[in-house]
């Protein structure tokens, strides 16, 4: 065989050694068991379904070790393993190609993932608790489940959830949260906005605080509910029904307030603004907070 077919062959052969891996694996899980997923990069899809079993599509990137596949019929872990070539931590890793992970899991089961490049998208579920750490990549939930936890640095958080409690955190990306929420809700993020939209329900506790992002809240407050915004540099808008029943407070060292009805006070000498003022018989607590932000109180 003349040397450059030779060569052909072997440019070949490695090629095709290296190409990503495709990924086709089931694995029984009860119901209500729990599913542990760790990709470094690349993609992670959960979808949910009404089958006792764990089914696991998708590829291995080129240069990944393998894919490791613990546990039982009660706990299944799903690990993306990289080879150790030195360096520090996660830098070891970086000349392997994105790993795409597609799960379909029993509707009703529990997860947790956890990612550092990769973009999540979790649709469907309708579990006890979902936990969600992330690094730089995006994560998109859209489901039923009774605890929701998600934690990035800076990657977007786009939520569409029906729960009992949400816990969400992020750096400098951006928050978007919307459904049927009546329990309690917390939001943190430090330079992104975050916008949150509750749906057909009253929540029982909002804490959403930034320090340069912008907060938006729509929201009906429960008997007794309270709700507590605070930014830095950022502005506030919140949305409230017309039958509100709070006793709300306003508080800013050099931004504008808004409320409805209420007295803005400022002192005579120096910056400053406040006010305090109830409305209907005063059941909830509000209280909104800014620094150089504006704060604006709606009743639609």
């Amino acid at each position: 065989m003349p040397i450059p077919a030779v060569a052909c062959a072997l440019l070949l052969a490695a090629s095709s050694a290296w190409a990503d891996t495709p990924i086709d694996e089931t694995r029984a899980l009860d119901p209500d068991g729990r599913v542990e997923i760790d990709n470094l990069k690349g993609r992670i899809d959960v979808e949910a379904w009404d089958r006792p079993e764990v089914k696991i599509t998708g590829s291995l990137g080129e240069g990944v070790e393998k894919l490791e596949i613990d546990g039982n019929g009660r706990s299944l872990s799903v690990r993306v393993k990289y080879p150790s070539r030195g360096g520090f931590g996660l830098l070891s890793s970086d000349n392997t190609g994105p790993t795409r992970l597609h799960l379909m899991v029993p509707i009703r089961a529990d997860l947790e993932i956890d990612s550092v490049a990769a973009d999540v998208d979790v649709m469907g579920v309708a579990l006890s608790e979902v936990s969600i750490d992330s690094v730089s990549g995006n994560v998109t939930v859209v489901g039923a489940p009774r605890e929701l936890s998600i934690e990035s640095v800076s990657g977007d958080l786009r939520v569409t959830s029906n729960s009992r409690e949400v816990d969400l955190a992020t750096v400098s990306g951006d928050i978007r949260l919307g459904g049927r929420l009546d329990g309690e809700v917390n939001v943190g993020t430090v330079s992104g906005d975050a916008d949150i939209a509750v749906h057909e329900s009253s929540v029982r506790s909002v804490s959403v605080a930034t320090v340069s992002g912008d907060i938006a809240l729509r929201t009906a407050l429960a008997p007794g509910g309270e709700i507590a915004m605070e930014s830095v540099s950022g502005d506030i808008d919140l949305r409230l029904p017309a039958g509100l029943s709070a006793q709300v407070r306003g508080e800013s060292f050099s931004g504008d307030l808004d409320a409805p009805d209420a007295r803005i006070e400022r002192p005579r000498h120096g910056p400053g603004a406040s006010f305090e003022h109830r409305y209907g018989s005063g059941d909830g607590e509000i209280s909104v907070e800014t620094f150089s932000g504006d704060a604006r109180l709606r009743l639609d």
